[in-house]
């Protein structure tokens, strides 16, 4: 086994998973902590059904992998669990999911954002995928359903953006429809959505992608034309460029298409070549296109989520192509990121690091940090890492 293989491997199994399995857990109320301290105490109780979705998920696709073995029928029942909960009380009058939901399960958010509904379909999906239980196929199909329902108007009634605000196509749809594309033919074997991917990937690669600035932008006109007056329109999310290129290898290598792995790895490589800070080392939070001040005030951090997206980018490129420039990238990133953001007192990682590397928040999970972002990470480098012997 290779060195850097073994590591991910050891971060896996005796650190990331069982730190989730000690303390998000409610085995009173039902569902999960997903606001946890540095230690795994709970910091506060209610329960954010993004995160919620994502550790239902992660539980399951766990429960299908070779790390299972003995343990295989307790992920299973942490993601029941989960699933269970949340299908009892998360959903609205309309079957949409709710934003937030308090400790015992009553609704305190609105269910104004679909992200939900997307999150739900692919826990269900990878529970299924684990199980075969027909429940689970027919709650991933009711998700899935829902949310193409919702495509139009996504946040319904509690659209914030009145009529004369500009209209926007946003990268991140896409990116979502591509993920949710290999989660369902992973899981279900069903390509429901084949051609909605093929549209998406052609917009990442064809319009979201500008080599003339060298990033995936996050939002165009309706026109798919650049909005450079704007701080929106200038905007750059690195992590999100870099996920949405390892979604598209994913695919590419499924498909049989080698035009599309091209394309994606110049996407990898630009990224990591304009947001990589060459003061402090690791990657840019958010950045304008054009070098104005970013309107995120957090721009210049480095969190967790970025690089591990920026890990499986780099590595899964370098194992489809052999491009040795991206063995390279994997390394720096993997140096810097494994320096820190690992907490070596109590397990699990840090999120949120100021430009520095220096940690702002010392949670493991909150309102957008959870057991996904990590575990997937190291699960997908774990697998190119095993076949390129490293």
């Amino acid at each position: 086994m290779g060195t850097i293989l073994k590591r991910y491997e050891d971060e896996l199994v005796h650190s990331v998973i069982p730190f989730w399995e000690r303390h998000c857990i409610d085995r009173e109320h039902g569902g999960y902590f997903n606001s946890l301290d540095r230690d795994g105490s709970v910091f506060d109780t209610d329960k954010h059904l993004w995160m919620q979705w994502r550790i239902v998920y992660m539980f399951a696709t766990l429960a299908a992998t070779r790390f299972a073995g003995e343990r295989r029928g307790r992920w299973v029942e942490m993601a029941r669990h989960g699933f269970e909960f949340l299908r009892a009380h998360g959903r609205d009058a309309n079957g949409s999911y709710c934003f937030a939901l308090n400790r015992v399960g009553e609704p305190i958010v609105a269910p104004y954002s679909i992200g939900a509904d997307f999150f739900a379909t692919m826990g269900c999906a990878a529970l299924y995928g684990a199980t075969g239980d027909e429940v689970c196929r027919e709650a991933t199909l009711e998700s899935l359903e829902n949310m193409f329902g919702r495509m139009d108007n996504p946040k319904g009634q509690w659209n914030k953006r009145l009529p004369a605000a500009k209209q926007i196509l946003a990268h991140e749809d896409l990116m979502a429809t591509v993920n949710l594309g290999l989660v369902l033919d992973e899981c279900l074997g069903l390509p429901a959505i084949e051609n909605p991917v093929n549209e998406a990937i052609d917009n990442i690669l064809g319009r979201f992608f500008r080599p003339e600035y060298g990033f995936v932008l996050e939002h165009l006109k309706p026109d798919f034309a650049p909005d450079l007056e704007s701080c929106e329109g200038r905007l750059v999310s690195p992590g999100h460029g870099l996920e949405s290129a390892w979604f598209v290898l994913r695919h590419a290598e499924k498909s049989g298409r080698p035009d599309r792995i091209e394309k994606a790895c110049a996407v990898i490589k630009s990224t990591l070549l304009r947001s990589w800070d060459r003061e402090h080392g690791g990657i840019f939070y958010f950045m304008d296109v054009l070098g104005r001040p970013p309107p995120e005030l957090t721009w210049d951090m480095k969190l967790w989520w970025v690089h591990c997206e920026a890990l499986v980018a780099a590595i899964t490129g370098h194992a489809l192509t052999g491009d040795p420039s991206l063995l390279e990238w994997f390394h720096r990133i993997d140096e810097w990121t494994w320096r820190h953001f690992p907490d070596p007192v109590h397990g699990e990682w840090f999120g949120y690091l100021n430009r520095r590397g220096e940690p702002t928040h010392f949670l493991k999970g909150g309102k957008w940090k959870t057991f996904f972002h990590l575990p997937r990470s190291l699960l997908e480098c774990i697998g190119r890492l095993e076949r390129l012997g490293l």
